[in-house]
């Protein structure tokens, strides 16, 4: 069994999780939230070790270079830092309600890397613009940003429907969220983590551009968007800090912020540029 087979079986294990978390949640059983903590463990276990058995795979095809380096392999550290994060996030809070939010997200990227006729799970050798020893430290904080938005986006969803609590006071699976002020306070530290870490990926992607390609900034269109999304998160921060916006408006530019971070990772990667490669 190769590591591409490993992370295929993870999707189902995410898949699980996603599940038993839910039905923990909506028939308020402890016991089934319980064992979603349980499957996201395994398949997280399991994800670290295909990461590692895929870069010993490498070096034994004479290609030797970290798993970091197409689509198939940048959805996969994806889904990795977003369950890293949330199982932290869990711990640090004691609470596994947020797990029906986040973990669609892991089984999502997982499913689309695993099982997308478009994108090829192969390990592939580097090409020569990303033989550099700032390929590792680049992926990693633009990544750990993501997943980091992404947290930011489930719990503004859960934000938005808390709100409704106002509303419909019976409903038990609203009653189950935490308080507006926890979710709140929540966002922002996760926006705070992310916006903090896309800035060291765009300062460590403009060193590597620039042994590259010659140049620290070109307006590619993944740097154009990678500054916007970065305008954009520095706008809610400091929207929060001066203007003292707090609760739905922060939550929804939230949302923005991530549909950006979306088309960022895919949709500039069907636009002519430098960035081209991340397709494949």
């Amino acid at each position: 069994m190769d590591s591409s087979q490993i992370l295929s079986y993870t999707t189902f294990v995410y898949f699980g999780a996603f599940m038993t978390y839910l039905l923990g949640m909506v028939m308020n059983r402890a016991v089934l939230s319980r064992l979603g903590t349980y499957l996201s463990l395994l398949g997280f276990t399991a994800q670290t070790l295909a990461i590692i058995f895929r870069w010993v795979e490498s070096y034994k095809m004479g290609i030797g270079h970290a798993p970091l380096s197409n689509l198939y392999e940048s959805l996969v550290f994806f889904s990795w830092t977003l369950m890293l994060l949330y199982l932290i996030l869990e711990w640090r809070t004691k609470n596994r309600i947020i797990g029906p939010f986040v973990t669609p997200l892991v089984f999502l990227a997982m499913a689309y890397a695993s099982f997308s006729p478009n994108i090829s799970s192969q390990i592939q050798p580097l090409i020569p613009a990303l033989k550099s020893n700032w390929l590792i430290s680049h992926v990693i904080t633009c990544f750990f940003a993501y997943a980091a938005f992404a947290l930011s986006l489930g719990i503004s969803i859960m934000y938005l429907l808390k709100r409704l609590d106002t509303v419909k006071k019976n409903n038990l699976f609203l009653r189950l969220i935490p308080s507006t002020a926890i979710l709140d306070d929540l966002n922002y530290q996760m926006i705070v983590i992310g916006f903090l870490m896309l800035t060291l990926g765009i300062i460590t992607g403009s060193v590597w551009a620039h042994s590259a390609w010659g140049t620290y900034w070109s307006w590619d269109p993944k740097e154009t968007w990678s500054l916007i999304t970065w305008l954009i998160y520095a706008s809610v921060i400091h929207a929060r800090l001066v203007r003292g916006w707090k609760g739905k408006r922060i939550a929804i530019l939230s949302i923005v912020g991530f549909a950006c971070v979306l088309f960022t990772y895919f949709g500039v990667n069907y636009l002519a540029g430098l960035h081209s490669y991340a397709k494949k």
